[in-house]
């Protein structure tokens, strides 16, 4: 039973490197209603080896055992009656495939250039793969649905780990933020706008000059180098202001002048292919004077002063104050570490400005206001609240609870689902050509 915890339900998103390369196919297992093709196995070999270079004589079986694996899951969800909808196989497609899109600027022709097959056919090839994926995951799920270690178990957990294996927790920190934007003056609005106005009389009289006059003074630092050229991007890449324009602009059409949160464009519309646009522009932001800085420390100064006499609760400052595009604002402004998912930071996970401004702070202390100016984005002041610290500890249950459960909890999970696959495996018909037959596999074949 040990190895089974080892497995890896690996599902390949295989693009082929040439077209129309061919694999004499059979059948060389079968698991309930579902079978293995000598393709499948074949396939995902050449995965690992264009991944991880040489393989040793085990991958194969393990590759065999992982799909026999897969299959049980796959027709135990189908006899379960787990439905699995075209609109969700399609969905998971078009992720992947826009993913890939994206790094190639969204260009389907170098897509097809470089990997030899079309859109359509990848699509095609990859329904059934995503389609017993969907299948695999939903009755992962629902083996383990709701499991959680209970305190008992979690105390049974920790007790069965030898005193010299507890692990070492360096000191972590939970933190809050708000993320106050100050706002520049109207004045300076009306003279950023200006200045792209006369930009888009000079380019409506010479179209050459876009490209020039997007190096000298666009203030998007992505594209100005790149003559404004946004690439090929779908809908749902911008904001919404600037797709309202965009997609409503003739191949060739200059915008009229576009505010955003960023700030103003000048957009050109270069081509269109359904949903994908391919545009350029020039963005101009207008500059913040320093009494607009000012005034954004005052009002987060007012702020803290609520939040320390509890005149307001820190969520509520956090809806009514922070910015809503950061990650922090749907969850109450707790942050969170982008290594690790959670909300725990080690020190040195921290960067330098958010460590000196909480490092002498109290729990539920707050900061002062945190200037963040960066020349390529507008100015932002932050202010943290210290939620928590721990001092550098060997792992004990009263300072770790949380995280000791989430271990257990997962030791939970994958031990009942090992106890519920060996159930299938005895009530599922399991039969292997022979050729392809290995020791690791015994325990599937009970037939």
């Amino acid at each position: 039973m040990k190895y089974i915890s080892a497995i890896i339900f690996i599902l390949v998103f295989y693009l082929p490197t040439m077209k129309g390369q061919q694999l004499l196919d059979k059948v060389i297992c079968q698991v309930g209603g579902e079978i293995i093709l000598l393709s499948d196995v074949e396939k995902r070999i050449s995965y690992i080896k264009a991944t991880y270079g040489a393989i040793d004589e085990n991958t194969r079986c393990f590759v065999l055992q992982d799909l026999v694996a897969q299959m049980l899951l796959i027709n135990q969800a189908k006899l379960d009656s787990i439905l699995v909808t075209d609109q969700e196989v399609n969905q998971q497609i078009d992720a992947r495939l826009n993913q890939i899109l994206a790094s190639m600027g969204n260009d389907e022709e170098r897509f097809e250039s470089f990997y030899g097959v079309s859109l359509a056919e990848v699509r095609r090839e990859q329904q059934d793969n995503l389609r017993n994926k969907l299948y695999t995951d939903k009755m992962r799920n629902q083996v383990m649905a709701d499991v959680e270690a209970t305190p008992a178990e979690v105390a049974a957990f920790f007790s069965s780990i030898p005193v010299d294996s507890l692990p070492y927790f360096n000191s972590e920190v939970e933190i809050s933020e708000i993320v106050f934007k100050p706002q520049p003056s109207q004045q300076k609005k009306d003279e950023a706008r200006q200045v792209l106005e006369g930009l888009r009389e000079r380019i409506l009289n010479d179209d050459n000059q876009f490209e020039r006059l997007s190096n000298i003074y666009s203030d998007d630092p992505g594209s100005k180098e790149n003559g404004g050229d946004l690439g090929w991007q779908k809908r749902g890449t911008f904001v919404p202001e600037f797709e309202a324009v965009a997609y409503n602009l003739e191949a060739g059409e200059y915008s009229e002048i576009v505010e955003t949160e960023f700030g103003f464009h000048l957009i050109q519309l270069l081509d269109r292919r359904g949903n994908l646009i391919h545009t350029r522009h020039i963005l101009i932001r207008p500059e913040f004077e320093p009494s607009d800085i000012a005034s954004a420390k005052t009002t987060l100064d007012s702020i803290k002063q609520l939040l320390e006499t509890d005149s307001i609760s820190f969520e509520l400052a956090v809806r009514l104050y922070s910015d809503d595009k950061t990650v922090s604002f749907n969850n109450g402004g707790r942050m969170t570490n982008p290594k690790t998912g959670n909300t725990f930071f080690e020190i040195g996970d921290l960067e330098s400005d958010v460590f000196f401004a909480i490092d002498d702070l109290k729990v539920d202390g707050y900061s002062e206001p945190v200037l963040y100016d960066n020349l390529d984005e507008d100015p932002v002041y932050k202010l943290f609240r210290l939620d928590s610290r721990s001092q550098p500890h060997q792992a004990s249950l009263e300072q770790d609870y949380a995280k000791i459960q989430r271990f257990a909890s997962e030791e939970k999970k994958q031990r009942l689902f090992n106890e519920w696959l060996f159930d299938r495996v005895a009530e599922t018909h399991v039969q292997l050509d022979q050729r392809y037959t290995c020791p690791e596999l015994d325990v599937w074949l009970n037939q």
